[in-house]
C-alpha cells in the first residue's frame, strides 16, 4: 500500500421495489445459484459465493410485495468493487425505487499509528465526546480452535443503533484467520450505518465525486465521536469547544488524505449503461451539494 490511511466499503444491503432477481443479478455480476430456503422472510432466494471470504444473498417473492427484492453483500464481495462501481450500484438502487438498509464504511489506519489502547485510555479519562448511548470495551477475542487473539475492540453504540462504530485491530483479526495479506492492515475504524442513516449516507455517496467520499465519511465519524482535551469534570457547555486531541486530529486528517481502495478487484459490474440524469434521483455531479454541504444535511437530520 502506498498510503497508511484508506477508505473502503465493507458491507452493503439494499431493497429495490421495482426490479427483478434477474436484473439485480445481472447488475451485480458473478455466478448466482438458487438456494433451497428463503432469506430474511422472502420465500425465494439466490446466493453468490466466489471463494473470496464473502457471500451475496438475494431474496424475493414476498406475498404482499412479489416484485420486491432484497440483497445483502458482505465484505468479501463489496470491498472488491471499485468505488466508482459502488456509486453506479447506489444510483441503480435508487432508480429501482429502492433504498439502502445498511452500509459499512471502513477507515483503515494501516500503520497502526493509533492503537486501540489509546482510544480506550481516552474514554476512561473522560476525553470522549460522543452521540452513542453506550461505549463498550472487549479486552480480547479468542479464535475458536486455534485460540489466537484478535485483540481488544471498542464499540460506540449498540447493535440496535442506526450508527455503530467498531474500532479494532484488523491485522490481528486477519492473522488469526490465517489470511495471506494480514500484514497490509492495522487498526480499523468501521462505521456501520443502518436504516435511515444508511440511506442518507448512500444518497450522499451516489451524488459525490469519489474524491469527496473521504471528507464526507470522516465528517460522519467526527460527528459521532470526538476526542478532546477535556476531563470527566469538564462542564457540558465546554466539552464541544475544547481543542481536539492531537492524535485524533492527525488520524482524521490522515484519513481525509488517504486512498480510496477496493481490496481485490475480481468481478466487475457489467451489462450496465451509465444512467442519464433523468434516470437517477441524483442528477449530474455538478448539481449535487458539496461533501461539506451533504454532511451538514446528514448531521442536522440526526437524533440522539
Amino acid at each position: 500500500m502506498d498510503s497508511a490511511f484508506t477508505l473502503s466499503i465493507d458491507w452493503l444491503a439494499f431493497t429495490a421495489l421495482a426490479s427483478t432477481p434477474q436484473a439485480a443479478m445481472r447488475m451485480l455480476g458473478g455466478d448466482w445459484s438458487k438456494a433451497k430456503g428463503g432469506f430474511r422472510g422472502y420465500p425465494l432466494s439466490w446466493i453468490r459465493s466466489d471463494g473470496l471470504h464473502g457471500v451475496g444473498k438475494l431474496g424475493t417473492n414476498a406475498p404482499r410485495r412479489p416484485n420486491e427484492i432484497h440483497v445483502d453483500l458482505s465484505g468479501g464481495l463489496v470491498s472488491a468493487l471499485t468505488l466508482g462501481q459502488i456509486s453506479e450500484l447506489l444510483k441503480w438502487v435508487h432508480a429501482q425505487q429502492g433504498h439502502v438498509t445498511r452500509i459499512d464504511c471502513a477507515l483503515d489506519d494501516r500503520s497502526g499509528t493509533v492503537p486501540v489502547a489509546t482510544v480506550r485510555e481516552a474514554v476512561l479519562a473522560g476525553q470522549c465526546v460522543t452521540r452513542a448511548a453506550q461505549v463498550r470495551h472487549i479486552a480480547s477475542n479468542l479464535t475458536h480452535g486455534s485460540g489466537a487473539s484478535t485483540g481488544e475492540t471498542m464499540y460506540f453504540g449498540s447493535p440496535q443503533s442506526q450508527t455503530l462504530l467498531h474500532i479494532y485491530d484488523k491485522r490481528l483479526e486477519l492473522q488469526s484467520k490465517e489470511r495471506e495479506n494480514w500484514q497490509d492492515y492495522g487498526v480499523r475504524w468501521e462505521l456501520e450505518l443502518k436504516k435511515d442513516r444508511a440511506e442518507q449516507c448512500a444518497r450522499a455517496l451516489a451524488c459525490l465525486e469519489e474524491a469527496d467520499w473521504k471528507e464526507f465519511v470522516v465528517g460522519l465519524l467526527r460527528s459521532y465521536v470526538d476526542f478532546r482535551q477535556i476531563t470527566k469534570e469538564t462542564e457540558d457547555e465546554d466539552r464541544y469547544r475544547a481543542p481536539v486531541l492531537e492524535w485524533y486530529a492527525l488520524l482524521t486528517e490522515g484519513f481525509q488524505k488517504g486512498r480510496l481502495v477496493s481490496e481485490k478487484q475480481v468481478q466487475t459490474l457489467h451489462d450496465v449503461k451509465r444512467e442519464s440524469p433523468s434516470q437517477s434521483r441524483c442528477s449530474a455531479p455538478s448539481s449535487c451539494p458539496s461533501a461539506r454541504g451533504l454532511f451538514g444535511l446528514y448531521r442536522r437530520s440526526e437524533v440522539s
